[in-house]
């Protein structure tokens, strides 16, 4: 179903929040807490003592996620090389603060089994790895093209709907511009314009699967509520602590974050759970069907730039949002968030991790 929509003209930049104050003895308990915290205390006890001997991505900052090469240490040597372990438990599965599809089911109490998960975003040099070794054409090389954001013209933005999104012929993961454009300077990116079929036959190769929407948002949430509707992801000094579209969209991105499109992997802090990019950067996908009512206030059809006559797929849960969130557009950066897209539609905003169940 065509979703189809006018963005609201904004009249002007949206401010910074203020800092958030924080109490001296809360300061104190907080750095005398570090070292345990790091290996999960109380609601964040999901991060357990699997990890405590593992050679855990160390990301947080933008030195650090610059640095990166893309490949997590023992990459392919470990079969968990990259990944976190949580314990799995309790949690409430969606929100009341959010659209009218996160509401819960009943009181969204849900449990969670144990589990594997990728600390960040399978990045273009992972991906890379796995067509090397295995010779895979993904969809997007298939279907010749991939639906690609761009910032539209006055002429564009009057002539149509959703005219930041265009079908490039020729773009691809790895011609993620088109296909004169590369690789280059971006391994450490997320891998995107992949389809779910292609993240579960990257997927698989490793012996691994997609999470489901609920092992997403348990592990997004980190063992915290949700935030609300209109809370953008700001750290204790008001910056932004995801890579999310700060300005005016489509038209003017302010670069309040550091980045205009995708950034790499783990430029911003982890969550509770040694997981980066949970919020912002690229959607994920999922391995749910999505179900419930389709909002007016979405990131718009991408089908619908997609080549007239293409048969239209089944529509896919896919999760945290992405660097096109805004308050004037998406405003789904948030755990409990949840989006719709056809699952063999490869867009440049949409990429994937991986998870490894525990045996039952």
């Amino acid at each position: 179903m065509t979703v189809r929509f006018r963005l609201k003209r904004a009249t002007a930049l949206y401010g910074t929040y203020a800092a958030i104050a924080v109490a001296a003895f809360a300061a104190a308990f907080t750095a005398a807490m570090a070292a345990s915290a790091a290996f999960g205390s109380g609601k964040t006890s999901a991060f357990d003592e699997l990890n405590r001997s593992r050679p855990l991505v160390s990301l947080g900052s933008e030195s650090q996620c610059e640095r990166y090469g893309g490949l997590p240490a023992r990459w392919r040597d470990d079969p968990r090389a990259g990944m976190v372990h949580l314990h799995g438990g309790d949690f409430v599965f969606g929100s009341k603060l959010g659209y009218e599809d996160e509401r819960p089911a009943g009181d969204g109490k849900t449990h969670v089994a144990g589990f594997w998960i990728d600390q960040t975003d399978v990045t273009n040099a992972q991906f890379a790895a796995f067509v090397k070794a295995t010779g895979y054409v993904s969809d997007s090389e298939r279907q010749g093209g991939a639906v690609v954001f761009h910032t539209p013209t006055r002429d564009e933005m009057n002539a149509r709907d959703l005219a930041w999104w265009t079908w490039v012929k020729g773009a691809a993961w790895n011609h993620p511009g088109g296909p004169d454009s590369t690789l280059d300077g971006r391994l450490n990116q997320p891998v995107t314009m992949v389809t779910q079929a292609d993240a579960l036959a990257y997927a698989r190769w490793l012996g691994r699967d997609l999470p489901t929407e609920a092992e997403w948002e348990f592990a997004g949430k980190a063992g915290h509520e949700g935030a609300d509707l209109d809370t953008a992801p700001r750290d204790e000094h008001g910056k932004p602590s995801a890579n999310y579209w700060q300005g005016v969209f489509p038209v003017l991105n302010t670069n309040e974050d550091g980045h205009v499109g995708l950034a790499p992997v783990g430029c911003y802090a982890a969550n509770d759970f040694r997981l980066y990019d949970m919020i912002g950067n690229a959607w994920e996908w999922t391995r749910d069907v999505y179900t419930g009512p389709h909002q007016s206030h979405t990131n718009g059809d991408t089908a619908a730039v997609a080549p007239l006559g293409r048969k239209h797929d089944t529509p896919m849960v896919i999760k945290g949002g992405s660097f096109l969130c805004s308050r004037d557009y998406c405003v789904r950066y948030r755990a409990a968030s949840r989006e719709q897209q056809e699952a063999d539609l490869p867009a440049s905003h949409i990429g994937f991790r991986t998870v490894s169940r525990d045996a039952s």
